[in-house]
């Protein structure tokens, strides 16, 4: 009998022992508990300590983060974050209230965030041991809990699953009949930004876990650069359907048949003597760390990650560069080069991070890969402090001896001999040919007999414009069949020798995803033609104008690849580059439909420090900023007001001068916009197209930004690069002024 009762108070103690241990492990918050974001502010902190809850003070701002972090460290690593697009204002206030609501308001009261799906019946908060924040019932079920809400990081004892409830983090997919919540990771945009980088991890209906780049301010996923390959279908038995980072500190997949994907590889640093976290970066690279509990002044070291398994091998050198021997360990992980010279070999970079890899287990070849030079004496093998530099010192003192031992007559003809030489070779590049500056470029020279057989005798014509047609052709040599657009320049245009020299060393000193690539040229006799790479999806102005309402996410993506042209052409070329007219005309699309700013014919160029200059009136008539037609010396702010305005067409679906409008006042969209903005109407100018109805939110933004690009006043339009920091969620959009300073 005694046995018996032993084995029942075994059971008893072996079924309680989960409640047992969840009431050491736990600080319960009661309600009516509350923090205050300050510079003193207190925390909820873990049994042990080891984890944190509160408010953390941004740097060099007054704003703070809602956020979990690793308390015992010096640099109390945040591991999770709510209000990353909202940081907090000092005095906002977190409350558990007393009837089990948990939010986070504003001194002025306003909601800044709350967690989602919690439902009623909260009793209690807390910060548990494992880095989870939870908030549970009177039963202790967890209501919400923080590991179900990821932000950039995944810690010991926490599971990505497929399926799982993760509202703020998720995406409702449809595969046939079912609909999948797909679990996501985003990166931060820096490393002191916690706004929502560019970079996710999710989980694919299917069973893959991949990393992808988005579009941002919209979710729209480019191709993935990593994937897991533990696709197999919708519940088959080899698909993954959860990510599990074990309290040992093993990160895997594992698919449904029980089997495991290792995503950690060899031995790591013991959960017991070492605190462990796997990190989305703001460069895009899932990284394992840990970090020793003692010493507390320890750092975190990277542990392996193994989530690829394949070695390339880049090539590359140029007469502006170093030769490189590029060892590819992994896309998302390493990049190790070494540069080569005089057959000696010194390393130039070390496990520097990698973004964007992809990796392609079925492609062999090679890639290209620009290292500049540097001043660096170090990393040039002819440097005077390397070997072959000391080996030519005494070379170079015996030349110098003889120059200065000599008679001081053969000492100033060589001086005389070298300045007459060095003042030719100035006077020459004073005065450079329009066609060296272009060979200059390595652009392909075709002749005009070259260009008119492949196009046909100019057969196909794609389009005009005011400097010259456009033609189809096709460029085709004994390996390769290349659909190109050759533009053929009117030689009865004044401007045209102006023209052709203007735009072909344009685009030929750029590269840019978002602008259309010059590839060759032809400058002979009275011929001057343009070849340019062939878009085959056409111009915006046919995607966004047509019968059928465009994808609103596509439409959003076009936006912000065309600032991204913009912002480079005006920022981030040698020389800065007006385009002057900007319309969907000239905005071409590729396979992808990716949007490429074309015709740089109306570019100003601008030298070094050169801002501004005077110019006759160029551009189509809708898209013209005001100063043009007041004598004002113009800025690259021309280009905003004509982004503004194509922004604008982009969100209504409609061209900004439209006569056929029953309503006189709506024949101008950029006339009425910011009426319909400050009456809160703008649902008017989005009437017919749904998915934009239904993110009205993202409406109003986009048109907040285009106002401010409209803006009569150039002083007052924002920069490409503000424009494209707003648009992609960076810098708040603030509240614009009238852009008629008249109304």
């Amino acid at each position: 009998m005694a046995i018996c009762n032993l084995q029942y108070l075994c059971l008893f103690l072996i079924s309680i022992s989960p409640i047992l241990a969840n009431a050491q492990t736990e600080n319960r918050i009661a309600l009516g508990s509350s923090l205050l974001a300050s510079d003193n502010s207190s925390s909820w902190k873990s049994p042990s300590g080891d984890f944190a809850f509160g408010f953390r003070l941004l740097d060099n701002q007054n704003l703070f983060l809602l956020a979990i972090w690793f308390d015992k460290i010096p640099d109390k690593t945040i591991v999770w974050f709510a209000n990353g697009d909202n940081p907090s204002p000092e005095g906002s206030k977190l409350e558990l209230t007393d009837d089990g609501q948990f939010a986070l308001n504003n001194p002025q009261g306003q909601l800044i965030w709350k967690p989602e799906s919690v439902g009623n019946g909260v009793a209690y908060a807390s910060m548990l041991d494992t880095g989870n924040f939870i908030l549970a019932n009177g039963e202790s079920l967890y209501l919400w809990e923080s590991f179900k809400h990821p932000s950039d990081t995944i810690l010991p004892s926490q599971v990505l699953e497929v399926g799982k409830d993760n509202e703020s983090h998720t995406h409702k997919l449809r595969k046939k009949d079912h609909i999948f919540l797909a679990i996501h990771l985003y990166s931060r945009q820096t490393d002191n930004n916690y706004s929502k980088g560019r970079f996710q991890l999710r989980f694919l209906p299917e069973g893959d876990l991949v990393l992808n780049t988005i579009a941002l301010p919209t979710d729209f996923a480019y191709g993935n650069y990593y994937h897991s390959n533990t696709s197999d279908g919708l519940n088959g038995m080899n698909s993954g359907y959860k990510v599990v980072f074990n309290e040992s500190g093993y990160l895997y997949v594992m698919r449904r048949n029980g089997n495991v994907v290792n995503l950690t590889l060899g031995n790591i640093a013991s959960t017991r003597d070492f605190y462990h976290r796997a990190t989305l970066d703001f460069d895009g690279i899932l990284t394992q760390y840990a970090h020793p509990k003692a010493p507390r002044n320890g750092t975190w070291e990277i542990m392996e990650l193994g989530l690829v398994g394949s070695t390339a091998s880049v090539h590359w050198t140029c007469s502006e560069g170093l030769l490189v021997n590029a060892s590819l360990d992994s896309p998302l992980r390493t990049l190790k080069t070494s540069s080569v010279a005089a057959n000696k070999t010194r390393n130039l970079l070390e496990e520097e991070p990698l973004s964007n890899g992809r990796l392609e287990r079925s492609t062999y070849g090679k890639a290209l890969v620009k290292v500049p030079k540097s001043d660096d004496s170090s990393k040039f093998p002819l440097s005077p402090n390397s070997d072959e530099g000391k080996k030519n010192q005494p070379t170079q003192i015996l030349v110098v001896s003889i120059l200065l031992g000599g008679s001081m007559l053969i000492n100033l003809i060589f001086v005389a001999a070298i300045s007459v030489v060095m003042f030719c070779s100035y006077q020459k590049k004073q005065k450079p040919t329009r066609e060296s500056s272009i060979l200059e470029t390595n652009i392909r020279s075709f002749t005009y007999k070259d260009l008119r057989d492949a196009t046909d005798d100019f057969r196909e014509e794609l389009g005009r414009g005011a400097f010259g047609t456009v033609y189809k052709g096709v460029i085709s040599s004994s390996s390769s069949r290349k659909e190109v657009a050759v533009k053929k320049l009117d030689k009865l245009v004044q401007e045209g020798e102006k023209e052709f020299t203007t735009e072909a060393i344009a685009i030929a000193k750029t590269h840019h995803k978002n602008l259309v690539r010059l590839l060759g040229f032809c400058d002979e006799g009275p011929h001057r033609l343009l070849v340019y790479e062939y878009m085959s999806n056409g111009t915006l102005a046919g995607f966004v104008f047509g019968i059928l309402k465009p994808d609103w996410n596509k439409r959003i993506q076009m936006a912000v690849g065309i600032a991204r042209g913009l912002m480079y052409l005006h920022e981030e070329c040698s020389t800065q580059i007006i385009h002057c007219d900007i319309k969907p005309q000239n905005i071409l699309l590729d396979d992808s439909y990716t949007t490429r700013i074309s015709d740089f014919g109306l570019a100003k160029l601008l030298m070094g420090d050169e801002t501004r200059t005077q110019t006759a009136i160029r551009g189509t008539k809708g898209y013209v900023a005001p100063e043009w037609f007041r004598s004002k010396p113009i800025t690259a702010k021309v280009d905003v007001y004509s982004y503004g305005v194509v922004l604008l067409e982009i969100i209504c679906c409609r061209k900004n001068v439209e006569q056929e409008r029953e309503n006189e006042e709506d024949i101008i969209l950029t006339d009425v916009v910011y009426d319909y903005y400050k009456r809160k109407r703008l649902a008017i100018l989005v009437e017919n197209d749904e998915e934009a109805r239904n993110n009205m939110k993202g409406v109003e933004r986009l048109v907040m930004v285009a106002i401010w690009c409209i803006q009569e006043d150039p002083s007052l339009r924002p920069s490409m690069k503000t424009v494209l920091q707003m648009l992609e969620g960076v810098v708040e959009v603030s509240v614009p002024p009238s852009p008629n300073p008249f109304n």
